[in-house]
C-alpha cells in the first residue's frame, strides 16, 4: 500500500477526502490523479525499510524513514529472579516417579509430616508400617494428579527431604543468578535452574 506524507507528517494511506489548492475536494481515492495528490500537498513516501522491531525502531524525519537501534533493556532485577525462583519452587518436584505440589502450604505440611515420621522412626517403627502415624487408617500423601500414595514413615521422611532439597537447589540457583554482573537477560531459561 502506498503511503503519503502531508506537510512532513508521518506517512499514512491517502485519506478518503483530499482538498485541492483551489478548495475543491476529491473523495474517491480510486479516481484521484497523481497531479491532484501533489496539488493537495501529499508526497509519496518511500517504501518502509526492513528492520527487526526487537532491536530497532522505525521513525520518520519528515522526508525519509529512519531506523534506529533500540537501547539494550536494563538487566533483570534481583526481585525478578526471586519471583522466578518462587514460581519454580512452587511448581512441584518428582518423587518416586510422581509429581508433588510444593507451594508454601504444601511444604509446611510435608515438613510437619516429616518430623512426625522421624519421631516414629526414632521410636522403632518398621518399613512397610503404614499406620506409623497412630491413626486407624494407612498413611497416604496426595500427588499432584490427586492419586494417593501409601507412605510408611521412611518414605514420608524421604519425601520431606526431597522437598527440602528441591527448595534449597532453587535458592542456590537464584543466588548464583543474582551474583552475576549483570544478571543474565534470559535468567528464566531452564539451563540456569535445577
Amino acid at each position: 500500500m502506498t503511503l503519503y506524507s502531508l506537510s512532513s507528517s508521518h506517512p499514512a494511506p491517502l485519506p478518503f477526502r483530499i482538498i485541492l489548492s483551489s478548495g475543491e475536494t476529491r473523495t474517491d481515492p480510486a479516481t484521484i490523479t497523481p497531479a491532484e495528490i501533489a496539488d493537495a500537498g501529499y508526497v509519496e513516501a518511500p517504501a518502509k525499510p526492513t528492520f527487526d522491531p526487537g532491536t530497532h525502531q522505525l521513525g520518520w524525519d519528515g522526508m525519509n524513514w529512519t531506523v534506529t537501534e533500540l537501547p539494550p533493556p536494563p538487566p533483570p532485577l534481583p526481585d525478578e529472579v526471586d519471583a522466578e525462583r518462587d514460581r519454580r519452587i512452587a511448581a512441584g518436584f518428582i518423587f518416586e516417579g510422581k509429581l508433588y505440589q510444593s507451594r508454601p502450604e504444601d511444604r509446611e505440611n510435608m515438613a510437619g509430616a516429616s518430623v512426625a515420621a522421624l519421631a516414629a522412626m526414632v521410636n522403632g517403627v518398621e518399613p512397610g508400617d503404614y499406620r506409623w502415624h497412630g491413626g486407624d487408617s494407612d498413611f497416604a500423601w496426595i500427588a499432584e494428579d490427586n492419586s494417593l500414595t501409601l507412605m510408611d514413615a521412611q518414605t514420608m521422611f524421604a519425601l520431606g527431604q526431597t522437598a527440602m532439597a528441591h527448595k534449597q537447589a532453587h535458592i542456590f540457583a537464584a543466588r548464583a543468578l543474582k551474583d552475576a554482573d549483570p544478571i543474565p537477560a534470559d535468567y528464566a531459561d531452564d539451563s540456569y535452574w535445577p
